[in-house]
């Protein structure tokens, strides 16, 4: 019977793990899935929800644990320290090793940090929110606190401001950029989710970052300050600003795999390790002559990157091909959808902008600007729409003539909560 290794139960190792069993019967491969951080796979962007009280630890993971019995995949709580892909084997940090016929990394992400002057005296109140450790710690100090600070404009950050206000806490949101989120909205929408942060009692600061601590004498946050001059007295420092593939520990395994500013793999998800596969957010995927190496820490990817290693580690003929980008959020009470290339087009891409106006709804459908204005993305801001068909629609190279006429098919609202979209205002712009 051959022995399958995962490490990391996130989504991507997870969904692998379900995809070998759906494979495999229990007489054909035994499965053993290993983290360190939690005996069950649970999602990370429930997190929120869990701290503002609306779900129980356990309602963050998505399916009832005895599945995971069930499915004959068999959990290790232990941490991994050791690779060694001559001998097929692992070790964990307790000496105990484990050996493989197939091993799949997928560690995931870990928040990036930079060296912050003062970072080295801090001994408490310095807090992300990507794990179970983070959420324990933002629980623990959100209960004694009056005051936080958030650094980094992007989902995770505004996430945790809205949690830290659902606690009563007064927040500072601290972004760097002239509008929020730049590196996914364009000005008109970044400002106008800049001003409904505001509305909702933030203090938002645009243009500065963090650039020292303060400690008291214990170590504990008592202030920053900012590259702008400014003191913001806190005890909360909230540190958003991205994650980096969690792939530090592979560079000295005994036998070190390929990195390039993560666990490189190629398009069928090997490794440069025989036996050795790679998925998810510590991965880079090497495109050839298709592209440079992708690295795309999503969710949904994380999870297409489980199933099709799986697959490929049974032998499939697997070749990856990154789909249609999409993502969805929500900024406070506005909801958001994005779809395909809405950033970074080249001059002269044409977008078509329509703004409700009574609403903080909006829409920017991004196209070329040739006969047929083939559509290239969506921004899609205040309402839901349906990703698939969006997706679709790029992939179908549908025009803009045809994407306005039918894009009332892709509303998502519940009934009567439909934007009406013939009362949206509409401009055409260039980039």
């Amino acid at each position: 019977m051959k022995q399958y290794v995962i490490i990391g139960n996130g989504v991507a190792g997870a969904e692998a793990a379900l995809e070998l069993r759906r494979r495999l019967s229990p007489e054909e491969g035994r499965i053993l899935l290993i983290s360190d951080e939690s005996p069950y796979f649970f999602s990370r962007t429930a997190l929120m929800y869990a701290f503002m009280d609306r779900l129980d630890r356990r309602d963050l993971e998505p399916y009832e644990r005895k599945v995971w019995d069930i499915q004959k995949i068999e959990r290790v709580q232990a941490r991994v320290v050791d690779l060694d892909a001559s001998r097929r084997c692992i070790t964990l940090e307790s000496g105990e090793e484990l050996s493989f016929d197939r091993c799949l990394v997928a560690t995931g992400a870990s928040p990036r940090m930079v060296p912050f002057e003062g970072l080295d005296a801090v001994e408490d109140g310095l807090v992300h929110f990507v794990s179970l450790d983070d959420l324990d710690a933002c629980e623990r100090l959100a209960r004694t606190s009056d005051r936080a600070v958030v650094v980094g404009g992007g989902l995770i950050g505004v996430e945790l401001v809205e949690c830290f206000l659902h606690h009563g806490l007064e927040v500072t949101f601290l972004v760097r950029e002239p509008y929020f989120w730049p590196a996914a909205l364009a000005a008109e929408e970044g400002e106008m989710i800049s001003e409904h942060i505001g509305d909702h009692g933030v203090e938002l600061i645009h243009g500065e970052e963090l650039h020292r601590i303060d400690v008291d004498e214990a170590g504990k946050i008592v202030a920053i300050q900012t590259t702008g001059e400014r003191t913001l007295p806190t005890d909360i420092l909230g540190i958003c600003i991205g994650v980096v593939p969690t792939v530090d520990w592979l560079r000295d395994v005994t036998t070190p795999p390929t990195l390039k500013g993560g666990l490189l793999v190629d398009r069928s998800f090997a490794t440069s390790l025989d036996g050795v596969y790679g998925a998810g957010d510590c991965v880079v995927v090497d495109l050839g002559v298709d592209g440079p190496p992708k690295h795309e820490p999503i969710w949904y990817t994380a999870r297409d990157h489980g199933r099709l290693a799986a697959r490929s580690i049974l032998g499939d003929d697997v070749r990856y091909e990154p789909p249609v980008f999409y993502n969805s959020s929500k900024f406070f009470d506005v909801e958001y959808t994005t779809v395909g290339a809405v950033q970074d087009l080249p001059p002269g891409t044409g977008a078509l902008f329509r703004s409700h106006p009574d609403k903080l709804i909006t829409q920017r459908i991004l196209h070329a600007t040739d006969g047929e204005r083939r559509v290239l993305g969506f921004n899609m801001l205040g309402s839901r729409w349906d990703h698939r068909l969006l997706q679709r629609w790029i992939e179908e190279r549908r025009g803009l003539n045809f994407v306005r006429r039918h894009l009332h098919e892709a509303q998502f609202d519940v009934e009567f909560g439909r934007a009406n979209l013939e009362k949206m205002n509409e401009k055409e712009i260039l980039l």
